[in-house]
């Protein structure tokens, strides 16, 4: 599994495209948020959701072995119990990586993915992790002067 920082740079600069599994066409879900960043930054995204057939502009597919053309990564926004096939479907399209965002925990469902023979990302965010690790925190406005370690002059601080 991969956790460092090293690998986790190191598997976003050999990704090209990422199919979203549970990636919703709702703005304000988390889905949509980190696949649109990842889009805007050059990455393909194919959304894998059999309640669409578009989200962001992209061709939206029922299943992982619907996809016609290669997937690098597969990044489940799903919950945990319905990972397990996941592992299968991704393997059997020949998917690289398996990527589980944050609060999707499957300790068995990642070990079978190692053994299949792809790299394996648990309990992180695809969108946190790129902009922490390329820069970016900032959009989205977590760079924004508001958090800061310098702390504030209290009123009856005499200077």
């Amino acid at each position: 599994m991969i956790d460092d920082i090293a690998g986790l740079r190191r598997l976003l600069l050999e990704t090209r495209s990422i199919a979203v599994v549970g990636l919703s066409a709702n703005w304000h879900r988390p889905s949509f948020f980190a696949a649109k960043y990842m889009l805007d930054h050059g990455y393909r995204i194919i959304p894998v959701n059999p309640a669409y057939t578009e989200v962001l502009g992209q061709k939206c597919y029922p299943r992982l072995a619907d996809i016609p053309e290669p997937v690098d990564m597969v990044d489940v926004f799903r919950k945990p119990e319905d990972v397990p096939p996941l592992v299968d479907e991704a393997a059997a399209i020949g998917a690289k990586s398996f990527w589980l965002q944050l609060g999707v925990i499957h300790p068995e469902a990642a070990a079978r993915a190692e053994a299949a023979g792809m790299q394996v990302v648990m309990d992180r965010c695809v969108k946190i992790e790129y902009a922490r690790l390329f820069g970016g925190l900032n959009w989205a406005g977590v760079n924004t002067g508001v958090i800061s370690a310098k702390r504030p002059l209290l009123a009856n601080h005499r200077g």
